[in-house]
Order: structure tokens, then sequence, then C-alpha cells
């Protein structure tokens, strides 16, 4: 991977977890959790079509999204708890039909003559397969809803210390199942090419796990703007 994009990466990761924080400090309210992460959602539905190489790993492009999704899920839950969670995967599912349904729509439509781009390269990106939406949305409401319910058990057996815990404990194996499900589900029950299912569920594991880690220190970020002292400099900008 490019380290110039790795830089602008963690810098937009920074730049969405501290808006969500001082939105969150101020207003005590969930919206842009949810908002940004039906963004993350769509952007994955997306990139998942692209298979990319992660230092000699290959994984779908979504993974540089994907483990974002569940730190979202971990902040909705540190914040405004399980209930509000499970809520807000169920909205990002009922936006997910709507984009496939739309993007659906947009494919059918006769291309202008004057349109400059092969009609033919739009659908390979554009036109996913019903086996590879099918294997995502099994895998995105198992795992998630998954680790939305482990997070809040680690957190009550951890008493509400030690972040980092849940954060991982939480997100490490939910990130696990979600490749075992989607790679077997799209590559080999509906795809039917077994051939490449290890190495690409390899791939993906490990690849959502290194992203998946870094997120840790984002949850720190969050905690430390929402909480940050009521008298400071810095609370005085976000009241």
């Amino acid at each position: 991977m490019n380290y110039f994009i790795i830089i602008f990466w963690i810098l937009s990761l920074v730049i969405s977890t501290s808006f969500i924080a001082f939105y969150v400090r101020k207003y005590q309210k969930s919206e842009v959790i949810i908002a940004i992460y039906v963004l993350y959602i769509a952007l994955s539905q997306i990139l998942a079509a692209k298979l990319a190489d992660f230092w000699g790993f290959t994984a779908p492009a979504a993974v540089i999204i994907f483990p974002f999704t569940f730190q979202l899920t971990d902040t909705m839950n540190e914040h405004f708890g399980q209930k509000e969670t499970h809520r807000m995967i169920f909205i990002a599912f009922i936006t997910q039909i709507l984009f496939i349904i739309f993007i659906w729509f947009g494919n059918s439509l006769e291309p202008a003559g004057i349109w400059g781009i092969d009609n033919a390269q739009w659908l390979m990106i554009f036109q996913q397969s019903i086996g590879i939406t099918v294997a995502s949305w099994i895998s995105y409401l198992l795992t998630e809803n998954m680790d939305a319910w482990l997070y809040q058990k680690i957190m009550k057996w951890t008493k509400g210390k030690m972040l980092w815990v849940r954060s991982c404990l939480s997100d490490i194996p939910m990130l696990a199942l979600d490749s075992v499900i989607f790679v077997t589900l799209a590559f080999g029950v509906f795809g039917g090419n077994w051939a490449i299912v290890p190495a690409t569920m390899l791939g993906q594991m490990v690849t959502k796990w290194i992203f998946g880690v870094i997120d840790t220190p984002f949850m720190y970020l969050d905690r430390f703007i929402v909480n940050y002292k009521k008298n400071s400099p810095l609370a005085e900008t976000v009241e």
C-alpha cells in the first residue's frame, strides 16, 4: 500500500472520530454516529467489488473501512447502550436494501449516446452479484449484532474498565467470523469457486484484524474528547 494513502486514511479517521465525539459531547444524541455508520456501510458495498493487495494478502478493498463500522458500533454502545446499537444496525441494513435497489434502477437505464464511459465497465463495478450481496447481508446482520452484544457483555464483566479489552475482544472474533461467513457464502456456496476461498478468507481476516486493532486508539480519542473537563478551554469551544 502507498504510505501516503495510509497517512490520509488515518487523518480521515481522526476527523470522523473527533467530529462524532464533539457532536455527542455537545448534543448527547446519536444521529451523527448513525449517519457516518451508514456512509461506511455503503462505501463497503462499493469497495467490496475490488480485490486489492495488502502487504501480500489479497482482500476486498472494503477492509480499509469495514473494521471501523465495528468501531462505530462500539462507540454507539459506549455512549448510548446496546439497544440503540441494534437500532442503528437495523437502520443501516434498510438503507443498504434501498442502496442496492437504486443501483439496480440506475444500471437498468439505457446509457445516453454522449456518455463517454463504456456501460460494460460501469456494470463491472456497480452491478454486484446476488450471491455477494446476500452473503454480505447475512454476515453483516450476524456479526454486527453479535459484536454489539459481546461488547456490552465484556463491558459488564470488566465493570466499565479497560476500554481496549472490550474493543479488541469484541471486534477481533467478530471480524474473523465475518470473513469466514462472507467468503464461504460469496465465493464458495454462491460463487462455486472454492479454490480461492482459503486464501481470500485468510487475507481478509488478517487485514481486518490489522485495521481492527488500529481502531482502538480512536476509541480513546473519542472518550478523551467526550469526557474532557468541563472547565477546560477545549470544553469552552465545544459548548
